[in-house]
């Protein structure tokens, strides 16, 4: 081969380096972006502790299971802590409590409920939302379902985050109660997954339009 062959095969092996180059690090850029995006929005938003909180007519529990693998989740219970914790102090009136309802054996909604209530929530003031699938449709189905314009999250800070991203871009007032954490050695893998729900969660704001999979006739809240 002679030199002026090689030449073109080189240039064109750097173009093509240059460009995947350029391609992946405008990849990681929108990653980032995705992800530090409801930390920026919800600055300033998020309480630690109940002084903190000012009083707010509905406080909306996300969901999770309750068990995993068998043994209690830590998620579920500091979620429901706080949310019991912040009713006795009087910082809300109504808990809607939403979450997955996929079968007759996996009822997230009913086990928050039941876990509210032997905390000494009245169950009259206990709202069910049954098809909160997924933290986007929760956050939307709280405004058009429930007719809520404003709403105090409670859930870990990062799950606060996004869904007050959600909800501000939908025109909610909305704040949040961050409940503790886990410990760090347990939380890898819902760290790792909490990427990729940012990344969804941009898409489904900014580019797909998402709607929630269930919708319906409004529910008024007490």
């Amino acid at each position: 081969m002679t030199t002026d062959a090689i030449h073109p095969l080189r240039l064109w092996l750097w173009r093509a380096m240059v460009a995947t180059l350029a391609l992946v690090t405008l990849a990681a850029a929108w990653v980032a972006h995705a992800n530090l995006a409801p930390f920026w929005r919800s600055a300033g938003r998020i309480a630690d502790s109940i002084d903190e909180v000012r009083p707010t007519r509905i406080g909306l529990v996300l969901g999770t299971t309750d068990r995993v693998d068998g043994r209690e989740n830590p998620y579920f219970r500091h979620r429901i802590d706080a949310a019991a914790r912040l009713w006795h102090a009087g910082r809300i009136a109504t808990l809607l409590v939403s979450g997955d309802n996929r079968s007759r054996y996996y009822n997230e909604p009913v086990r928050m409920r039941e876990a509210l209530v032997a905390r000494g929530v009245p169950a009259d003031r206990i709202v069910c939302d049954f098809a909160g699938l997924r933290t986007f449709d929760s956050v939307v189905r709280a405004k058009e379902v429930f007719g809520i314009s404003e709403v105090l999250f409670i859930s870990q800070r990062f799950h606060v985050e996004r869904a007050i991203y959600i909800a501000r871009s939908h025109g909610l007032d909305a704040r949040g109660f961050a409940a503790d954490d886990v410990e760090p050695h347990l939380a890898v893998k819902t760290r790792v997954r909490e990427i990729g729900a940012r990344i969804r969660m941009w898409l489904d704001v900014h580019v797909l339009d998402t709607r929630p999979r269930h919708l319906g006739e409004r529910i008024h809240l007490p």
